[in-house]
């Protein structure tokens, strides 16, 4: 019997864990697996092609919500072109509503609701030998003789049980490789699947030591943790750390999601002397709005979390990436206003500004008529509008977002944003006068190179400085003081012949 893995991943740099964990759990059947991956990029006659090419008994689809709708599209056209063929989904896009969505597409044949290793490795089996026990094997929803069956949950897995996914694969230098040490999330955020599952199951420390030492010895470029919140358990999180550390191959780099305001002095000590480039940390701020968080089940202490992000930045070897989500209950466009200033003036390398998607069995459903929530009816299910925020704010809001894109998170221009923000009355409604005038000049309609964002923003100064030429020189300077440090000699020199002017 011949099987595909497969997904269709956002990014060409990402891989899939979950692919990974599969093809392990089942390697020791009689069955010829293999995995391929694309990515939402790819033209849907490539991967229908590619599909196509084996012809497989079983096509398995790891689901998401950037991926739902391709991969139905894609896998219906494989059922008509290939009528025996089996096709499974599995993820989190997939483990709700799911006798609705087997009514809706007669050509699913199985779903694994859940935690996929145990159910695959179960369901290969009873199909290898022709049995049809299907409802022995829980966590599977089946369709047979025209009629959708949904078996009982299966119980959490024994994480220690699951293989180490990497050993037996061709290694992926180009991919960002990802880990998990634990499952489950202490926390109870709303708007997070994770918060089903409060119960967290860690690995064992020496296998976690054990599984790492891998990807030290391979020299992979970066490592992932999909640990929920990696520093739950400051003292795990410590001795895995402890371990990177001593083991630092001076290639690798190891990015975790932490909770800022617990980190501790002692954690402190342990970065201060880190290689540059060894750690990279994301942390979700979400919002500074109390209320809001509240509201969410999250609590936090921003002022300590904001005293611990000054304490790495000023450390200067530790990469780190903040979190805001726009639309969560109680904030309106003033509060968010405020959220984004708050975390803006820690001045961290990247500061992503998301939207909340209300995905399917995340608690925040029961709440969409109590704030108001309309929102986008297919995947990602991202907020349109609600009780706080008119579809109006929050599409200033993404218009802001591709502004904070281009000119603070792609980096470039540090020294003119650091004057540029002094001409508003907040870094926020700089970006927002940026934005309307990138947008009011059409400039959204076409891709730009770093050259031509250049241009743009000197544009911007023109058009500040209209009244004021001092400004729009003082910009161009600064401009200019940012390209050198940023572009080659040779770019420059081609900037300068073609002039300030964008083309």
């Amino acid at each position: 019997m011949k099987i595909l893995l497969t997904t269709l991943n956002s990014k060409y740099v990402h891989s899939n864990l979950a692919l990974k964990y599969l093809f392990a759990s089942a390697e020791k059947s009689n069955c010829t697996i293999e995995i391929q991956e694309f990515t939402i990029n790819n033209e849907d006659d490539h991967i229908y092609i590619e599909l196509m090419r084996k012809n497989y008994d079983i096509i398995c689809f790891s689901c998401y919500i950037w991926n739902m709708e391709r991969t139905l599209y894609l896998a219906e056209n494989l059922k008509k072109a290939r009528p025996n063929t089996k096709i499974l989904l599995g993820g989190p896009e997939v483990s709700f509503d799911v006798k609705s969505l087997m009514s809706e597409y007669k050509f699913i044949d199985f779903i694994i609701v859940g935690e996929g290793e145990g159910p695959f490795s179960e369901l290969i089996g009873v199909l290898a030998s022709a049995d049809s026990e299907f409802n022995k094997i829980r966590g599977l929803a089946y369709r047979e003789d025209g009629e959708i069956y949904i078996n009982p949950a299966a119980p959490p897995l024994h994480f220690e049980s699951v293989p180490f996914p990497y050993l037996s694969l061709v290694s992926e230098d180009d991919k960002i490789l990802y880990y998990e040490s634990s499952r489950g999330c202490p926390y109870q955020c709303s708007y997070c699947l994770s918060s089903i599952d409060r119960k967290v199951r860690a690995l064992p420390i020496e296998r976690v030591k054990s599984d790492l030492s891998y990807f030290i010895y391979k020299r992979v470029r970066q490592v992932k943790f999909i640990d929920r919140t990696f520093n739950w358990n400051m003292k795990r999180c410590l001795e895995i750390m402890k371990y990177l550390k001593l083991r630092d191959n001076g290639v690798t780099n190891f990015h975790f999601e932490l909770c800022g305001d617990l980190i501790d002095d002692d954690m402190m000590m342990l970065l201060s002397d880190a290689r540059p480039g060894l750690f990279q940390f994301e942390i979700g701020v979400q919002s500074t709005n109390e209320k809001a968080l509240r509201s969410c089940n999250r609590s936090s202490n921003f002022q300590k979390l904001a005293e611990n992000v000054k304490r790495l930045m000023k450390m200067g070897n530790i990469h780190l990436h903040l979190d805001l989500i726009a639309g969560l209950p109680f904030e309106d466009y003033l509060s968010f206003r405020n959220s984004f200033n708050d975390v803006y003036s820690l001045k961290v390398h990247q500061l992503q500004l998301g939207f909340l998607k209300l995905i399917k069995g995340a608690p925040i459903r029961e709440q969409i008529e109590e704030h108001a929530y309309v929102y986008r009816s297919k995947a990602p299910y991202e907020v349109i509008s609600n009780k706080y925020m008119s579809a109006d704010d929050l599409i200033r809001l993404k218009k802001i977002e591709k502004l904070l894109n281009l000119y603070y998170n792609r980096g470039g221009f540090m020294r003119t944003l650091a004057f540029a923000e002094t001409l508003a009355e907040t870094p926020f409604d700089f970006f927002e006068e940026l934005a309307d005038f990138y947008y009011s000049n059409g400039f959204q309609l076409k891709s730009h190179g770093k050259e031509d964002l250049y241009r743009i923003f000197y544009l911007y100064a023109d058009w500040k400085g209209r009244s004021n030429l001092r400004i729009k020189e003082k910009i161009k300077e600064l401009l200019f003081e940012d390209m050198k440090v940023t572009l080659n000699p040779d770019a420059i020199k081609k900037f300068l012949r073609k002039g300030w002017e964008i083309q």
